[in-house]
């Protein structure tokens, strides 16, 4: 039995025809991948680069700087006083022209406040951590039976002498 040479090539060639197909889809589905994977890319990054355009812009801190005061504390045999000067952070400038208008009242309540105090008790950075957020809580008390609170968020301290 002979076996012709078109015979050999056509049977050759017939396994190669499925193999190319399977070469291909296979392609086709690396190159799918490739491209589901470069959008997501693209639509994550410019996702991100909408979240960061809409962050609004930080807000500028309002401070209003307290003139220093000079108070005699409580102490036995010698006289001392307390040097401090001050800063209130406040939310808004609503909240510092209220401040600075009625600054004599506010002024008077931190005398009578720091006026208490014994040396000992403000020496420590706890104890100035203390008095800050005591000042904070007497100076936000509303000035008047129909006015707000101040609004106060911190006090900062400037100068602090204990002599």
């Amino acid at each position: 039995m002979a076996t012709s040479p078109s015979l050999t090539q056509d049977a050759s060639s017939a396994p190669s025809a499925p193999r190319s197909s399977k070469l291909l889809i296979g392609l086709l589905i690396v190159v799918g991948l490739c491209a589901v994977g470069a959008g997501g890319y693209v639509l994550s990054r410019s996702s991100l680069v909408a979240t960061e355009a809409a962050a609004p812009a930080p807000v500028k801190p309002i401070f209003v700087t307290l003139e220093p005061l000079t108070v005699n504390v409580q102490s036995e045999g010698r006289g001392r006083f307390l040097h401090i000067g001050m800063a209130l952070k406040v939310r808004d400038e609503k909240a510092k022209a209220q401040i600075v208008e009625f600054m004599p009242e506010l002024r008077s309540r931190l005398l009578l406040l720091l006026s208490n105090r014994q040396p000992e008790s403000l020496l420590s950075t706890q104890d100035k951590a203390k008095l800050a957020e005591e000042i904070r809580a007497e100076l936000n008390k509303p000035l008047g039976a129909d006015l707000p609170a101040q609004d106060i968020s911190s006090v900062s301290f400037n100068t602090f002498v204990v002599q």
